[in-house]
């Protein structure tokens, strides 16, 4: 182990496997006419939880079964750890694995699903059985060991598939989609469950995933990928406010999207200048990226502030939603927008009624340009 590699812990203290390093290097695999991957390269650090986020279709479990081994590419190269994995089966490539259906043995218990991967390995009892229980400690089943898998709820075979992923201490989670079955709530519940477990085991982690929200609450980085090739790698933050085309900011999160031109350099809507402080992505065409939440009303007349993008409304449809309000407006120009309110508005502000004119307000700061 040389002095660079990142160093982990494990429960009594004891020094552990360190994570590994993934180097994705011109990828590529077709089926017949059709390319599933094309030409993808993509480093992930060691100890990361990187997201593919993508449409079905879009190639982000066929990179994932790349990785796991079930698939072999038609070109490229897997670095892990420094090591090419592409012709090593998948039992020699030290990775835990979550599928989207659990894929738990029904006539085993808790404990034997989870014990499984250690008979494998020939552990003896033993150390199987601490080390069964610990792993149900860390996804908080201690104590259901003896519970039959038809006796468990649908978030409780997650959490048990999970044990079973991480009881062998791999240095490498795949998880595909491991969340789609469950209901929102308890959805919810579980990402904050594996982002802690991340945390905890320090484990380098790749998650497939087509919920946008569930890869910005989890991910340190987020993979965009379409039709097998990847359309932005970058942070939660820098994903959803600075997306670099369409296809990126209409995939995370809300958005209206409205005709923009640039002359001299500069951007406008129609007539009007736009004022902004984020570089001009490269691309022939580009459209006015407005998310939702970042435009307000503004009283006529009132000083600048810090909304100098201003444009002439009326109000069309207000849906209330709980928290918050979704307020349709026509611009001047014909085009649609909506724009999220709190159902309380602040100030002594109340919601607009439909058929009213109003001024929406854009900071220059969230005033966001997309190549199309």
């Amino acid at each position: 182990m040389s002095k660079d590699e990142p160093k982990f812990t494990n429960s009594e203290g004891g020094l552990r496997a360190p994570a590994l390093p993934i180097d994705l290097r011109n990828v590529t695999k077709t089926y017949g006419k059709l390319t599933a991957l094309d030409n993808v390269s993509l480093e992930i650090g060691a100890g990361e939880f990187l997201s593919l986020l993508g449409p079905s279709g879009s190639g982000k479990t066929t990179l994932l079964m790349v990785i796991a081994g079930f698939i072999r590419p038609d070109h490229g190269a897997l670095v892990v750890g420094g090591r090419d994995m592409v012709v090593q089966p998948p039992h020699k490539r030290d990775l835990g694995m979550v599928f989207q259906n659990y894929a738990l043995f029904p006539n085993m218990s808790v404990a034997g699903n989870v014990g499984y991967p250690l008979r494998l390995r020939r552990v003896p009892a033993r150390e199987a059985a601490e080390r069964t229980e610990k792993a149900l400690e860390m996804v908080r089943l201690g104590g259901y060991g003896e519970r039959s898998i038809d006796a468990l709820s649908g978030g409780q075979r997650q959490r048990v598939a999970l044990a079973r992923a991480i009881v062998f201490e791999p240095r490498i989670l795949l998880m595909d989609e491991p969340l789609s079955a469950l209901d929102k709530q308890l959805r919810e519940q579980m990402q904050i469950e594996i982002r802690r477990i991340h945390d905890e085991l320090g484990i380098t982690t790749i998650y497939v995933t087509h919920d946008q929200r569930e890869a910005l609450t989890m991910s340190d980085r987020i993979a965009v990928i379409d039709h097998g090739r990847f359309m932005q790698v970058d942070t939660p933050r820098a994903l959803y406010d600075q997306p670099l085309n369409r296809f990126v900011a209409s995939f995370i999160g809300e958005s209206n999207f409205l005709p923009a031109t640039l002359s001299s350099g500069k951007p406008y809507f129609g007539d009007m200048p736009l004022r902004m402080t984020r570089p001009v992505p490269e691309g022939a065409s580009h459209q006015l990226m407005v998310r939702p939440e970042k435009l307000r009303i503004v009283q006529d007349g009132a000083p600048e502030g810090d909304f100098h993008n201003r444009f002439p409304a009326t109000t069309r449809q207000v849906v209330f939603q709980g928290d918050s309000a979704l307020v349709y407006a026509i611009l001047a120009d014909g085009s649609e927008v909506s724009m999220r309110l709190p159902s309380r508005a602040g100030s002594g502000t109340a919601l607009p009624e439909p058929g009213q004119s109003v001024t929406l307000g854009l900071h220059e700061d969230d005033t966001v340009l997309v190549a199309e």
